[in-house]
């Protein structure tokens, strides 16, 4: 089981920050390897991949939804097994800190073990994730400042 922590502040109000977290169909257009993602339920998405020329799709629910303070998931179905939460904490009113936990665990082949313990297959799970999000969110404050942007989903 490969385990993976990460953690960043961003230069945004918490319920921006987590707004945009949400919004899991954005992710391809920050995260690299991360193709395409589908919101098919309000808790459920397909992902499809492509990490060092491996293609993967499979199936994350959103297992725990706190607005602006938790979201946590599990995979459900297709080759990547993992569970995972992120959670935000204000610092300030203009600054808030992310936390990614992720466990994966490698499927499939030998090869594709080998290659999942050194980068898993998801953006949302690989070393670098709440980076990539930081740029994004630093890029693209016009993004996170626009009114009414609302959390993907909530309980």
């Amino acid at each position: 089981m490969s385990q993976i922590e990460e953690s960043v502040e961003v230069a945004a109000p918490l319920s921006a920050v987590y707004n945009q977290w949400t919004q899991f169909e954005e992710y391809p257009r920050f995260m690299s390897g991360v193709e395409r993602i589908e919101q098919r339920t309000p808790t459920l998405t397909h992902w499809v991949t492509q990490v060092d020329g491996v293609r993967r799709e499979f199936d994350a629910e959103v297992t725990e939804q706190i607005p602006d303070e938790r979201v946590a998931w599990t995979t459900v179905g297709g080759d990547v097994r993992q569970a995972g939460v992120v959670t935000f904490h204000r610092i300030s009113d203009d600054r808030t800190k992310v936390m990614l936990q992720l466990e994966h665990e490698p499927h499939g082949h030998r090869a594709g073990r080998r290659q999942a313990r050194l980068r898993p297959a998801t953006g949302r799970g690989r070393p670098g994730t709440v980076q990539e999000f930081h740029r994004e969110a630093r890029h693209g404050d016009r993004r996170l400042a626009r009114p009414g942007l609302t959390p993907a989903w909530a309980p």
